[in-house]
């Protein structure tokens, strides 16, 4: 079972500036427009519910006295691996979203740290011990490690249920956990005020939107994408049934495929953290099911019937 994590810590560095202010997230959404309900494309993270805002000329993002700007930006980009900026200055809003995650989870956790005596600790490892309590009460019954073997046996090969059952366990484990990070990251803007320039955010829209991926999804017609890689044995499974939808659903689906290590950020944004990930779009472009590793074909047709697509 091939697992390929895409967080990309080369853009997760700013230092926290000030305490941002709390606000109660009805008043957030009536005080101003959502960068979700301008751009539910652009994003489903920690940016998703700030607020599009007027700010003062060079600021990008502001919470409470916290200020991010363009120059703060490019320094975060000169960081990372030479080959992966360019793919950074096309989703600038993906550097921004970075930063301030890493803004207000470092509150956030210097918080926790207090409380929990572990006030010594550097800002990396408060924020990792801080995701790690948020998480420790979750667990995988057999029950669940079996029908996840039941129904993706083919990435198992001829191995028994006995044989994996403490691996399902783990990985499955390792699924929930990441679930629920994602979760209390994309509800961060709902805990604090978070103001993004709106003449910047409709520029870096349309920056981040130009890809194969966002292009499909927003055609008007259903989209399947798998995000997988070379190499990884349930994704060269999934070649010969790409190219079959391809013919199949040809004028009725758009059907693509999009390697993640190529396209790492593209990969991020759509909070792809094992492979092979199928993601199925309706005609609007609203995602409306996921599924993780294999997936044989007749069950993607049956999907794409409930889609409404024939």
């Amino acid at each position: 079972m091939t697992r390929h994590t895409l967080l990309v810590r080369a853009v997760l560095s700013l230092a926290l500036l000030t305490i941002p202010v709390m606000i109660n997230a009805a008043d957030a959404q009536s005080i101003a427009q959502l960068v979700k309900s301008s751009y539910p494309t652009l994003t489903t993270g920690a940016l998703a519910s700030a607020r599009l805002a007027e700010l003062p000329t060079g600021t990008i993002l502001r919470s409470g006295q916290i200020k991010i700007t363009q120059k703060d930006l490019d320094t975060e980009i000169g960081k990372a691996p030479q080959a992966l900026r360019p793919q950074l200055k096309r989703n600038l809003f993906f550097v921004l979203e970075n930063k301030a995650t890493q803004m207000l989870l470092g509150y956030e956790a210097a918080d926790w740290a207090k409380q929990n005596k572990a006030a010594g600790s550097g800002q990396d490892d408060q924020i990792k011990s801080y995701l790690s309590s948020l998480t420790n009460g979750l667990s995988v019954s057999d029950d669940e490690s079996k029908a996840f073997f039941d129904k993706n046996r083919d990435m198992v090969g001829e191995a028994t249920f006995d044989q994996v059952k403490d691996q399902l366990k783990d990985y499955l484990l390792n699924q929930k956990r990441q679930d629920a990070v994602s979760a209390h990251i994309a509800a961060t803007g709902e805990r604090y005020g978070i103001d993004v320039n709106r003449t910047w955010a409709a520029k870096q829209y349309s920056a981040a939107v130009d890809n194969p991926l966002d292009k499909a999804r927003m055609s008007g017609k259903p989209t399947m994408v798998d995000l997988g890689a070379d190499g990884c044995r349930p994704c060269d499974m999934m070649t010969p049934i790409l190219e079959s939808l391809k013919t199949d659903y040809k004028g009725k689906v758009n059907v693509l495929f999009v390697h993640v290590r190529k396209e790492q950020i593209l990969a991020a944004r759509y909070g792809v953290q094992s492979i092979p990930v199928q993601v199925f779009f309706d005609k609007d472009g609203k995602e409306v099911f996921r599924h993780v590793g294999f997936f044989p074909k007749d069950q993607i047709t049956a999907k794409l019937a409930e889609i409404g697509v024939k």
